[in-house]
């Protein structure tokens, strides 16, 4: 039976909603795809489950091709598994927690790493059940601290996750590679684009873990590329050290005035102007050692100031330092913390202090201090002096200072250096629809899932993690494929495979589209029927344009002449065929 839309579940907006802020969020509301419940938490229509639906078969084809076998847990889990783990405090307040009318204590799980390991745990105790790769799709909760961008970062979502258990690490090579390939094949059969990361696994852990980002402007995350075939996450980036260098024909540090110097810029130009370099160069920003001081909140509530020593050309990239201090959460230090530590003299910060100080002593802020790799030993610098109105010149790591450790919280800038010596990198945006992650034993060991090896002597099972955002992926098709009237969905993923339109009040134009329709069914094909009786053509059309179903067929006035007309949404082609032919043009 084709679905009629005189009684289908299906009202389209004319306007464009008020917190709509993407071209998919928009389009997916206006053509009666999902509504808004609350930020970041969507209600799905019948037009929406229907591509949902679509983009999920691809990912069962391909799971169950790779070998995988679905499962499904609960989305409400006890809390004990993360606690095990760690990670019911390293979420933090990412993590939806409640508890039952016994107060026990329970999550709406943001993903399942735990449960998984639980359950194989329970019903497998040999190296001879291995290698097991079970998978679900399932709704996943994450407080988000700012939902936007409707489906694109949401607090409730839909997601394909894998799991593979093996009971050596060849074994997880090969599942790794196996789940990959996947991956590859599922987004090219939806069309989709993609770049594959290196990417730091956060609270997942493990060993490697890379992301498949589509490039997209509207994308989230910042990644690199090089001409050689280098790819990261920002996050994932690593810097190149310069090798360090002799202290010898090194001038001394000295302490000069700069009066009226707080910013880098400001500093730059006092230092042209009043202490010259002697080899007769410009001083610029790469050469000022900038400090930034930090806030890190640690998973028991405690506060830590943490400085942050990078070259001057450079910001502090806050999704870096997140990465590179995590669990903790970090934020800029508030005027209260510098209150708070008087040895701290804003805008003129540095490692080491003229007042009371012995050169190569420890840093003299007075917290922790920690440098960008580039400050390697034999970097001379302009920095603070934590003297209000002064800078030292020419203060030297390794010989004037040592710092606490480095720290890879700077920016990425076009032009860097790739770290495996394949180019300079490009700096491009992308959104994450994908992510697989070798987690080796992390959860094993905390969980004692152990099997008896060939030998029979218990060895402890590596896993491997692999996720797809179905929802995120909808969105994402649905930005790309629009045009200013409204969605064009791809044929894979199409709510219906043809739309047919009867237009006019004669009832042979209708008797007409009833044929066309049962001959398009007959054909296998799934069909959207607008058989609106007291709708006037320009909203069909409209209506039409906006949900985006690729083939129209028109059933109109040309049916006098046994002619119908078929509609190409994505190229705008329209072309005549005959009454009784209309099936046979889709085979």
């Amino acid at each position: 039976m084709p679905t009629r839309l005189s009684n289908y579940f299906l009202r389209t907006l004319r306007d464009v909603p008020s917190d709509a802020e993407v071209t998919s969020h928009i389009l997916l509301v206006r053509a009666g795809y999902i509504r808004r419940q609350a930020p970041g938490i969507f209600a799905w229509l019948p037009l929406g489950l229907r591509v949902k639906a679509k983009i999920e078969a691809i990912v069962r084809e391909e799971m169950a091709a790779a070998g995988a076998f679905e499962v499904h847990f609960p989305a409400l889990l006890p809390k004990e598994p993360y606690e095990v783990t760690g990670r019911y405090e390293e979420y933090g307040p990412g993590m939806f927690r409640l508890s039952d009318r016994k107060d026990a204590g329970l999550v709406l799980a943001p993903t399942h790493e735990e449960v998984f390991t639980l359950l194989v745990k329970d019903l497998y105790s040999s190296y001879k059940d291995l290698p097991l790769t079970i998978y679900q799709i399932q709704d996943k909760y994450r407080d988000e601290a700012r939902p936007r961008a409707g489906l694109l970062r949401g607090r409730e979502f839909t997601m394909k996750d894998a799991y593979s258990f093996d009971a050596t690490d060849a074994g997880l090579d090969a599942s790794y590679q196996a789940q990959r390939d996947a991956y590859e094949r599922i987004f090219q059969r939806l069309g989709l684009e993609y770049v594959i990361v290196k990417a730091d696994a956060g609270a997942m852990g493990g060993s490697k873990s890379e992301e498949f980002l589509h490039p997209t402007p509207v994308g989230e995350d910042t990644f690199v590329r090089s001409a050689g075939g280098y790819a990261a996450n920002v996050e994932a980036f690593t810097t190149i050290a310069p090798a360090p260098r002799s202290y010898e024909n090194l001038t001394p540090a000295e302490v000069l005035d700069t009066p009226d110097t707080p910013t880098i810029q400001t500093l730059v130009d006092r230092a042209n102007a009043a202490h010259p370099r002697p080899d007769g160069r410009l001083w610029t920003a790469a050469d000022t050692l900038k400090n930034v001081v930090l806030a890190l909140t640690h998973l028991d509530g405690t506060r830590e100031l943490v400085a942050v020593g990078l070259p001057g050309d450079r910001e502090v990239d806050m999704k870096r330092a997140e990465v590179a201090f995590a669990p903790a959460e970090i934020e800029p230090a508030t005027d209260a913390d510098f209150a708070k530590n008087p040895g701290l003299v804003k805008g003129y910060i540095g490692p080491w202090s003229p007042e009371g100080a012995v050169l190569g002593e420890k840093s003299s802020t007075g917290i922790r201090y920690l440098v960008d790799p580039r400050v390697s030993d034999g970097s001379g610098w302009i920095t603070g002096s934590n003297v209000h109105g002064k800078h030292v010149f020419g203060l030297v790591a390794g010989r004037d200072f040592q710092a606490d450790g480095t720290v890879e919280a700077a920016e990425v800038l076009a032009g860097d250096p790739a770290p495996d010596g394949s180019g300079p990198v490009e700096l491009a945006r992308g959104m994450e629809i994908g992510h697989v992650f070798q987690l080796g034993r992390k959860y094993a060991e905390a969980l004692g899932l152990k099997v008896l090896d060939e030998n029979g002597k218990l060895v402890t099972v590596t896993m491997g993690s692999y996720g797809i955002g179905v929802t995120r992926i909808l969105a994402i098709i649905a930005e790309l494929n629009n045009d200013d009237k409204g969605l064009i969905w791809p044929p894979a993923v199409a709510p219906f495979d043809v739309h047919v339109i009867a237009t006019g009040k004669d009832p042979d134009i209708y008797a007409a589209a009833e044929r066309v329709v049962a001959d398009l069914e007959a054909q296998g094909l799934d069909v959207l029927f607008d058989d609106r009786p007291k709708v006037s053509p320009g909203v069909k059309f409209g209506d039409a344009e906006l949900i985006g179903v690729p083939k129209i067929v028109i059933v109109g006035r040309g049916v006098v002449d046994g002619v119908v007309e078929l509609w190409d949404r994505a190229s705008g082609e329209r072309t005549q065929v005959a009454l009784d032919a209309v099936a046979a043009s889709f085979g």
